[in-house]
């Protein structure tokens, strides 16, 4: 029974220096996420803006600009993945990494060549596990992003666009909906896809007359760059403030089931000491029969 005794006091200490960890990362993580929204809340009206200007050049003009332009047959595409450097989130890599499997399996079925994009110490490991090459990879400040490195992300992406055959860039993402939702996103960023901030014209209204200075070409050339920069940026903030939100509700669940340890251990610890003292009244008690005994004998 000691030993016993001692086995439940050793694992209600663990349990207890878990609950102390997880209890202090969900409150780091809880700290952040304030930030991280205000991040993502500061950049998301720019990102859109650009957004939009890009797209009334590509609607209200006729240019055929490869970049607006999608070709009649894509054999090659670039998928960029963003996940995290660090775990203890829960399924936040995994779900990002699951579409970007189904999206794999999605283009190859098209016939299409596939060039991967890394960001997080996550996705490289699932790529270096698996032996699959990737171009490129980044790592380090998931948690924070800079826009240093969503510009060099979207000079790479840009320059695999333009020189080394990409037809189309996807973008895979974890995008923050709310502190209990993060919901994994495709984006096609390249070619333009769909027109957003757009809204369809009623039948008799009259579209707006847009001129270029100094010609249309020139004007998506200068904009172009920059909306990939603020697309990227903006899904790194995104995925930024799920992390800190997943790593939140990760974190609560561990200090709930090491509550839960706790409290079994604790019962088990009583009931197990109760046996020994019982088992011990018993032999105190049979010991003390036995000298009685003895002595009536004598």
């Amino acid at each position: 029974m000691g030993a016993q005794l001692r086995v439940y006091r050793q694992k209600i200490k663990s349990a207890q220096t878990t609950k102390k960890i997880t209890r202090a990362m969900e409150l780091i993580s809880a700290s952040r996420i304030a930030k991280a929204q205000a991040r993502v809340a500061a950049a998301t009206p720019y990102s859109r803006a650009v957004t939009r200007a890009v797209s009334a050049v590509a609607t209200f003009s006729n240019v055929q600009h490869p970049l607006t332009t999608e070709p009649e047959k894509v054999t090659r595409a670039a998928i960029v993945i963003f996940t995290s450097d660090r775990g203890l989130a829960g399924a936040f890599s995994s779900s990002v990494l699951k579409e970007s499997e189904a999206l794999t399996a999605k283009l190859q079925s098209e016939g299409k060549e596939i060039d991967y994009y890394l960001v997080g110490r996550k996705a490289v490991s699932f790529f270096n596990f698996r032996r699959r090459e990737a171009k490129q990879n980044w790592i380090g400040g998931t948690d924070l992003p800079v826009f240093d490195t969503a510009k060099e992300i979207a000079d790479t992406v840009l320059a695999a666009f333009g020189e080394e055959g990409v037809q189309e860039i996807h973008l895979v993402y974890n995008r923050f909906v709310s502190m209990i939702s993060q919901v994994p996103e495709v984006v096609r960023l390249l070619p333009l896809e769909v027109v957003e901030g757009v809204e369809t014209p009623a039948e008799n209204e009259v579209f707006p007359l847009y001129e270029f200075e100094p010609d249309v070409n020139k004007v998506l050339d200068a904009l172009l760059p920059v909306y990939i920069e603020s697309r990227i940026f903006n899904a790194m903030l995104q995925s930024a403030a799920s992390e800190h939100a997943a790593r939140q509700k990760a974190m609560k669940s561990a200090t709930d089931n090491a509550d839960k340890l706790i409290k079994n251990y604790t019962r088990l610890s009583n009931a197990a000491r109760q046996s020994e003292i019982t088992q011990q009244i018993s032999e105190i008690v049979g010991g003390a029969d036995a000298l009685v005994t003895t002595d009536k004998d004598a």
